[in-house]
């Protein structure tokens, strides 16, 4: 391999967080007897006064949102349980909405840090100049308390691969969930499986539905077991449990068609998300018939456990969300190959923390075998390794983006090459990194970090967006033939 030094070319611009994009979400109170006196004081307020404070809180809040007085009736409907049981009537419209105001707040997603992009080409060319690509940005975002979602930027690259980004349009929203999604019993049944939650009370639960269920079916079969929180029976508890969170787990959302890529947001909304997704690796797939979808690897976190999982997407409207199984799927960094090789997924993936390994598969929810692929060789990259996103297909072979840890866990971006046919073997790599923090990029929320989870082959360019410690992103580029080069 050669010793040639080559480095990634800064060109910009940065994408900060934006603090004034903020979600309307639900507001919980930390027992449900604090939500039956809030809802009790409000309903003790003299009509009048119910709707002029309502008409102060739109007056306050309704420039900031779409769609508010709908949010705040869709809130009041699902926390109207704690209404006092003597209450005969619904209040009027107006203090059901001031309701489902007390029980919503505003969060800013991206409030504390903007990073980790993963870059593909919009579904949507039309009206490109020649050699231009329209292009949609993933980004991690940070809030209040930790918790990671998705968020969304939309770019052009031109010909000459200059970039510039869309303003976001100031107000986000979340995507509504798909009701009465249908689950495959065969593969529901071996999910849990592969969890370690099947038994008998499972299988006598799965007897009683059919080969497509819903949420809806399996909350009344579980109903009818008869099980409650006072049995005794701490294994079929626990089936049951695992059963409800498998299911909740695997679920499917749309956002409104109309509304802008920037405007979309993904926050966390299972039990396994519920302290954030991610590092989403978008990727565009090309499917056996030819035609393209778009996978995700993330991980999922919920406090205490981190699980890879699977996003899908025709046209970043509609998302489905899946659990992936297997003994292989753990740790981080997952990243799927854009393609089938020989008729099968393949996976890259880093298993004990330290290396990268490679994976096939026949099923793209399930995994098993890794092999090791790529270890630490050079000073920059001692302490571990790990990928920065899918591969990328060249005529010369996979092109994969490394990140590599070293002295002071400085985070820095390296490359390999891997056999077109046969990726279990590594053809080319650089022994110097691409891309490493400079001294404007050092300080953040995580210092001395350059990290991307998803590069772009424009032409014969290659555009890495990169996160900068942490808490924001920006662009370099390099060439692809220098870049071969470099490897050979």
């Amino acid at each position: 391999m050669k010793t040639t030094t080559l480095h990634a070319r800064r060109i910009g611009p940065t994408i900060i967080p934006d603090r004034s994009r903020v979600l309307l979400r639900p507001f919980r109170p930390s027992t449900d007897d604090i939500s039956r006196r809030i809802i009790a004081r409000v309903m003790a307020m003299p009509e009048e006064a119910v709707v002029r404070l309502l008409h102060q809180v739109f007056g306050e809040f309704a420039d900031r949102h779409e769609r508010v007085e709908e949010i705040f009736s869709k809130r009041f409907a699902q926390v109207k349980i704690h209404i006092e049981p003597d209450v005969q009537a619904l209040p009027s419209p107006e203090r059901q909405m001031l309701i489902g105001a007390y029980f919503t707040h505003e969060y800013s997603p991206e409030s504390a840090a903007l990073f980790n992009p993963s870059i593909v080409p919009h579904p949507d060319q039309s009206g490109m100049p020649k050699g231009a690509l329209r292009f949609i940005l993933s980004l991690r975002a940070t809030g209040e308390g930790h918790i990671s979602s998705i968020t969304f930027r939309e770019g052009k690259v031109t010909a000459q691969h200059r970039i510039t980004l869309t303003p976001p349009v100031p107000f986000v929203m979340e995507p509504e969930r798909v009701p009465n999604v249908a689950y495959v019993k065969g593969l529901f049944a071996n999910k849990l499986q592969e969890a370690g939650v099947q038994n008998d009370f499972c299988r006598r639960v799965l007897d009683k539905l059919h080969e497509d269920f819903t949420l809806k079916e399996l909350h009344a079969v579980l109903l009818a077991s008869g099980l409650t929180e006072d049995t005794s029976d701490a294994t079929a508890i626990r089936a049951a449990r695992g059963i409800l969170l498998l299911a909740e787990s695997n679920y499917e959302v749309n956002f409104a068609p109309d509304s802008r890529i920037s405007q979309r947001v993904i926050f966390p909304s299972a039990p396994s998300q519920s302290n954030g997704i991610e590092d989403a690796r978008f990727v565009r797939f090309q499917q056996d018939d030819g035609g393209f979808t778009h996978y995700a690897t993330y991980t999922a976190y919920d406090g205490k456990i981190i699980l890879p999982q699977l996003l899908e997407t025709p046209d970043f409207v509609h998302f489905k969300f899946s659990t992936l199984n297997g003994p292989a799927v753990q740790n981080k960094g997952m990243a799927l190959f854009p393609r089938k090789i020989n008729g099968r997924f393949v996976m890259l993936s880093r298993q004990d923390d330290e290396n990268i390994l490679i994976m096939f598969s026949d099923n793209i929810h399930f995994w098993t075998g890794p092999e090791i692929l790529l270890s630490p060789a050079q000073p920059w990259e001692f302490f571990k390794l790990g990928n920065c996103g899918s591969p990328i297909e060249t005529e010369a072979g996979w092109l994969v983006l490394s990140h590599g840890v070293g002295a002071m866990r400085k985070y820095c971006i390296g490359a390999f090459l891997l056999d077109l046919n046969d990726p279990t073997r590594v053809i080319g790599r650089l022994r110097e990194p691409l891309l490493c923090p400079n001294e404007t990029e050092r300080e953040g929320y995580v210092p001395n970090v350059v990290y991307t989870c998803g590069a772009l082959l424009h032409g014969r360019e290659l555009i890495i967006p990169y996160a900068m410690s942490d808490s924001a992103a920006s662009f370099a580029t390099v060439s692809l033939n220098e870049l071969l080069a470099a490897m050979a």
